[in-house]
């Protein structure tokens, strides 16, 4: 379960620590009001900013639409591009009853919102109080820095619910209520169906019942969407194949699979989905081994988050279509890992896969608008690649001393070799 902060704090402080570890101790302080109220103007001026852009637009307009048709009296599905469960246009309802000039000012709080909550469910994976200066001044870097924050605020496109479900799922896990869990994966489901790989966590983890819930709900939710619209069978006969195909011209530009980038760079599209199918399974291989190597000093919360951002990257890859604001699913938990130490975030190779994306890089005007999918691809790559490293790592041995009766202490690696054993119990 981990340590409470202040605990954690006296620890790392008593046992000394490098440059690193004391810079994340004086993140780990109390923010003061200043902060606190710099922090908090900066997300309040990405959410106005984008509010007041002439390009603002929702992305969920086809979800929108649907149930627009569904109040109609119409069959959602007659839109191709309406890719979502059943359930969802039951979800989107209320926001199709908003007027577009509403939708502007709520929707961009709504998903700082939504990314907020995912930030602080992060943060309590790994006992950081949230009044420190790493829980106020890390997202505010957050949003002004990456890129496809101001993005994902821009558009308003549902990621922003799993982005704020799997933390949220996770640390109910790690607490040990994986039906829970299960039943918010499922609720994110039932809005996007982003979150499907997740089962897999469930699935190795051995909690069946969390499994079960992530899967009754949506199935729950979309049977009462389907009751309610008519000819609800055009999702397995129109939506299911043109989303097999991954869809069409209309979003090619902006995907950041390899399936897709991978042929528009000379690669032969075979050859591009067979690298993809081929980096997706190397990572759920390592997903799998992360997860059977339970080798961490802080109660397994490192290797739940690096277990389950390994399986969404993993997916990711091989999604069609696959869009830079996918990532902010799983880059809170993976930043709030970097109190602990060997965490990904202490690696340079990290920081230089998100490099593409920081928002102040002047970049060529190539790799703008429509070519910025080059980019995303670059970091989706980039961060499956080191998280993958990470996860194959060998566990480390350690050499103790042995002792005989009448002896004097000596080292014999032949029989002393053991493995390290981790300094708490195991969560899991």
């Amino acid at each position: 379960m981990g340590l409470r902060p202040g605990i954690w704090l006296m620890k790392q402080e008593d046992t000394g620590s490098g440059s690193g570890d004391r810079l994340v101790q004086w993140l780990l302080r109390p923010a003061s009001r200043p902060w606190q109220v710099v922090s908090l103007a900066v997300l309040l001026g990405v959410c106005v900013s984008t509010s007041l852009r002439a390009n603002w637009g929702s992305d969920n307009a086809f979800v929108v639409k649907a149930a627009q048709t569904l109040l109609a009296g119409g069959s959602p599905y007659e839109d191709k591009r309406f890719l979502y469960l059943p359930s969802a246009v039951i979800m989107a309802i209320p926001e199709a009853l908003l007027p577009r000039g509403v939708l502007r000012w709520l929707l961009p709080v709504g998903m700082s919102g939504m990314l907020g909550i995912g930030w602080l469910a992060a943060l309590r994976m790994f006992a950081v109080p949230l009044r420190s200066r790493f829980a106020f001044g890390g997202f505010a870097v957050f949003a002004l820095a990456y890129k496809p924050y101001v993005n994902l605020v821009l558009i308003g496109n549902w990621t922003a619910i799993s982005a704020a479900a799997l933390p949220v799922a996770l640390l109910l896990a790690q607490r040990r209520s994986w039906v829970a869990a299960g039943v918010v994966v499922g609720v994110a489901i039932a809005c996007k169906p982003m979150l499907v790989p997740i089962g897999l966590l469930f699935l190795i983890a051995r909690q069946w019942r969390g499994l079960a819930a992530a899967v009754l709900v949506p199935l729950g939710l979309s049977l009462a969407g389907a009751l309610v619209m008519p000819s609800p069978m055009l999702f397995f006969t129109k939506t299911l194949p043109f989303l097999f195909q991954g869809q069409d011209a209309y979003a090619l530009p902006w995907d950041a699979s390899p399936i897709a980038v991978l042929p528009r760079l000379g690669v032969p599209e075979p050859l591009a989905v067979l690298v993809a199918f081929a980096g997706a399974g190397a990572g759920l291989w390592a997903a799998w081994t992360r997860w059977r190597r339970a080798d961490d000093a802080d109660g397994g919360e490192l290797r739940l988050v690096e277990t389950a951002c390994m399986v969404m990257l993993a997916a990711f890859l091989v999604s069609r279509p696959s869009f830079d604001h996918y990532l902010l699913v799983v880059l809170p938990l993976l930043l709030a890992s970097a109190v602990r130490a060997g965490s990904m975030p202490r690696s340079p190779w990290f920081w230089l896969a998100l490099t593409p994306q920081v928002a102040l890089i002047p970049w060529p005007a190539e790799l703008a608008h429509k070519r910025r999918a080059f980019k995303d691809c670059a970091t989706l790559c980039g961060l499956a690649i080191v998280l993958a490293r990470r996860a194959l790592r060998s566990a480390r041995v350690t050499l103790d001393p042995v002792t005989t009766a009448g002896s004097p202490p000596r080292t014999e690696p032949e029989c002393a070799a053991t493995p390290a054993e981790s300094a708490s119990r195991t969560a899991f």
